[in-house]
């Protein structure tokens, strides 16, 4: 019988462990599932930050086009007001009031189709005169119009509260007159024409002693608004 040579080894609690074969907790599956997921994940991140830009981008885009197609209402400015025969005890029976206003468009690419223009001369929020200005017209762009108008002042005279405020205030110095121009426009932006609106530009103008406009109300800018 032959000897036996080897040696016997205890086996220990560290000697079993370390036999053990090794265990993985997850399969060569899931941990491919898990590079799909990542992959998927990063490709709807980079889609969704592309979409924000491209969205970012037309917006802005939008919003400069609105903006220059945006149509601005046009500008009056008072340029001269005079009224003779301001200096008399009846008031305005017999006067005449003289004015001349801008109308300035000053969009870029967009023109201005006007109705006929009426205006009229108010003291005290009372009408001394009212004359047609304009017959229609159409105003380009970046272009301005001089608008002149005679009114007679046959309203206005010294036997009533009126006419004494009016001549005290014409021997204080100066006298506060309000024209108001009134007109119907539309916008017209390429073949596209906008609704109509009723425009109303309004000027406040001191007149001194002499029935001259002062110096604070020459080329002073109108008050306008759609009604």
């Amino acid at each position: 019988m032959a000897p036996n040579t080897t040696i016997p080894i205890q086996s220990t609690p560290e000697n079993r462990q370390e036999n053990l074969p090794l265990k993985r907790h997850h399969t060569a599956r899931y941990y491919a599932h898990r590079v799909r997921e990542s992959l998927a994940t990063r490709v709807s991140k980079i889609i969704c930050s592309v979409f924000l830009a491209l969205l970012l981008f037309l917006g802005i885009v939008a919003f400069i086009l609105w903006l220059s197609l945006r149509p601005h209402r046009p500008r009056f400015h008072m340029m001269n007001f005079s009224v003779s025969g301001l200096n008399q005890e009846n008031g305005l029976e017999n006067a005449r009031i003289a004015f001349d206003v801008t109308a300035r468009n000053s969009n870029q690419n967009i023109g201005i189709f006007y109705d006929a223009m009426d205006g009229t001369v108010f003291y005290q929020e009372k009408p001394v005169g009212t004359t047609p200005l304009l017959f229609p017209f159409y105003q380009s762009s970046k272009n301005t119009t001089w608008i002149h108008g005679e009114v007679g002042g046959t309203s206005l005279s010294g036997d009533n509260d009126k006419g004494t405020k009016f001549i005290n205030e014409l021997g204080g110095g100066k006298v506060v007159f309000r024209l108001e121009l009134t007109s119907t426009i539309r916008f017209k932006v390429s073949t596209w024409d906008s609704k109509r609106h009723r425009m109303h530009a309004t000027c406040l103008v001191e007149v001194g002693q002499d029935g001259m406009i002062l110096a604070t109300s020459k080329e002073t800018r109108c008050s306008v608004y759609f009604s």
